[in-house]
């Protein structure tokens, strides 16, 4: 009789095989070929932030001779520059809806794998000594049951070797959802919405992670803070972003 030796891992990839992140299919052939975290179909399908991209914020830009997008271009943000992965639309919308609010927590896997494979150069030449996620409200995130940036963040600094701080940065207010707002009520609703734990937070150089950046209210009010504590510089890295133009 021939005995098979079946790992752990693959016995559970048996049980419960992976799915796709964002079209929600069964990845068979992730049992034999180990790594493999989307489908072939979608893969070709992610839209990724390329250039030419907003110097500072980094959305993807028409004009390649377009140095910022509208909003960079109109405001001052207390951040020193900023990436993303993916344009937010079509699938990535929908699996970042799944990841937050249907409990896809495994996702941040490939999200986080992407991001360091993009932009994992750059956190190094950015210095990075910390990652920092954006915090949920208490009240969001007792209903949510995680913190969706935090998953990514951690995932990083593990892949990464560096620190993850998930309580340097609180949520003070229970702020609405920034998609029910406009422009000024987005700032207005985020004023003063963060807090750091300690008046003096002893590090230079920050990368906060979120899922996805718009405006970019969120982020600089976050980095308004930060700098606030004695931050120097403040890096943004986000899973998807909206079109500078």
């Amino acid at each position: 009789m021939i005995k098979l030796k079946i790992e752990k891992e693959d016995f559970l990839h048996l049980l419960f095989p992976p799915r796709c992140p964002f079209c929600d299919e069964v990845l068979f052939h992730s049992l034999f070929a180990k790594g493999e975290l989307i489908c072939g179909e979608c893969k070709h399908k992610l839209e990724y932030v390329r250039e030419p991209a907003c110097s500072r914020c980094g959305k993807p830009l028409e004009d390649e001779r377009q140095e910022y997008c509208y909003d960079c271009g109109r405001k001052t943000f207390e951040y020193t520059q900023g990436k993303a992965l993916w344009v937010y639309k079509g699938i990535v919308r929908d699996s970042l809806y799944r990841f937050k609010y249907h409990n896809r927590q495994e996702y941040a896997e490939y999200y986080s794998s992407e991001l360091i494979r993009e932009y994992g150069e750059w956190i190094n030449k950015c210095n990075i000594q910390a990652v920092v996620p954006i915090p949920l409200s208490k009240k969001r995130l007792r209903q949510r049951g995680f913190n969706q940036a935090a998953l990514v963040a951690r995932k990083i600094g593990k892949k990464m070797n560096l620190p993850v701080f998930c309580d340097v940065l609180l949520r003070i207010k229970d702020t609405k959802a920034q998609k029910e707002l406009n422009d000024e009520e987005r700032k207005n609703n985020l004023k003063r919405a963060f807090k750091t734990r300690t008046n003096k937070v002893q590090l230079d150089h920050i990368l906060l992670i979120d899922d996805i950046y718009t405006t970019g209210s969120t982020m600089n009010e976050a980095a308004k803070e930060l700098k606030r504590a004695g931050v120097e510089k403040i890096y943004c890295l986000s899973v998807s972003i909206g079109r500078g133009y």
